[in-house]
């Protein structure tokens, strides 16, 4: 594939989507990795091909934030677990663009005090910024904006995602972050802060649908409802005891004249149980739009659908390459772009930088 330019890119940090997301960088035709922040002294100082599976790169990682900021670059792909406002508004201040994975989609409704120093700190560094991933993201902004193109009126936009944690293996995300596996009370909205960073990530991309498609939400309300297991199950990340958090459901609803316009609603479980009164829809994501016509599409990311031998591993990775490669493959059009907070309306269809060339070193 043929590029205009070749554009420096920073990877920060190096976790399940950092790491996809530096193999990606380094695979790219377009891209030209110059620098990598870790988080831990164990990384700092070693070659960011040893990171990620590829060989030696002459880019050695460092812990130093202060390095980072420093440095020439194009663009950073933002991406640690724990994300942070004045980070991001660090990089953009000194003249980098930002691709960002955990959070920043889009501003949650009109006034929005972490969005009006985002777009200040993008003016002061002439620099642009852009959130996805795969949802919030993709299957919420990018899929139901394409169905849109085919609609005459729209009436109603929702997107249902169904995932089961059993098989996820990070202790630390699943029982002390989402707080699957403890007692009700603390996993509500208003006990957990983790929580509350999620919903608002799903309120960005209500406000951002509204703006896309017209609908003139005026509010977004957000509903919870926990589920309890049963009996006690081994998971992947541990053991979920009885009458612990095992279901999680979430709508998000986007509100104009007390009428819902636009609903999100992720259905999140652990330990293979599943409340009977629960919708239903098939594992992944399902855009539905009713309207003239009324349209729908279903959106699930594998390891491989020809490959019988793909370890549950595998499929649960995929999730993290999809996540990074939105990053990865938005940065030549992001680079372009006027100064600013640019949403997937602004950069237009992103398409793939690699295609059917290198998968592997």
């Amino acid at each position: 594939m043929e590029f205009e330019n070749r554009y420096r890119v920073i990877q920060w940090a190096t976790g399940s989507v950092g790491r996809e997301a530096l193999r990606a960088i380094l695979l790219h035709p377009a891209l030209e990795l110059t620098g990598v922040l870790v988080h831990s002294e164990e990384k700092h100082g070693r070659d960011a091909g040893e990171l990620c599976g590829a060989p030696a790169t002459g880019v050695v990682a460092t812990s130093r934030r202060d390095e980072i900021l420093s440095s020439e670059a194009d663009c950073v792909v933002y991406a640690p677990r724990l994300a942070d406002a004045d980070e991001v508004c660090a990089l953009l201040r000194s003249g980098k663009n930002v691709a960002c994975t955990p959070f920043l989609f889009h501003r949650r409704g009109r006034s929005d005090p972490v969005a009006e120093k985002v777009e200040a700190a993008c003016r002061e560094g002439n620099s642009s910024l852009h959130g996805t991933g795969i949802h919030p993201g993709f299957a919420g902004m990018v899929l139901p904006i394409a169905l849109a193109g085919m609609s005459r009126r729209i009436e109603h936009v929702r997107i249902e995602e169904r995932a089961d944690w059993t098989f996820y293996d990070s202790p630390r995300i699943t029982f002390d972050n989402m707080r699957f596996g403890r007692p009700r009370e603390e996993a509500t909205l208003a006990a957990n802060p983790f929580a509350r960073f999620n919903a608002e990530l799903f309120e960005q991309q209500v406000w951002m649908l509204s703006d896309a498609l017209g609908a003139g939400v005026e509010e977004v309300r957000i509903e919870q409802e926990l589920a309890v297991a049963p009996e006690s199950r081994e998971v992947r990340a541990g053991r979920l005891e009885a009458g612990t958090v095992s279901g999680q459901r979430y709508r998000w609803l986007g509100l104009r004249d007390g009428k819902t316009r636009i609903e999100i609603e992720a259905l999140w479980t652990l330990g293979g149980f599943y409340p009977e009164h629960w919708p239903r829809p098939r594992d992944g994501w399902t855009v539905s739009i009713e309207g003239e016509p009324s349209l729908q599409t279903h959106f699930l990311s594998l390891a491989s659908f020809r490959r019988r031998d793909a370890a549950i591993d595998e499929h649960v990775q995929a999730a993290n390459v999809a996540t990074a490669m939105q990053a990865v493959n938005a940065i030549p059009a992001l680079c372009k772009a006027e100064p600013g907070w640019r949403s997937s309306v602004d950069l237009g269809l992103v398409g793939t930088g690699i295609g059917f060339g290198p998968s592997t070193f």
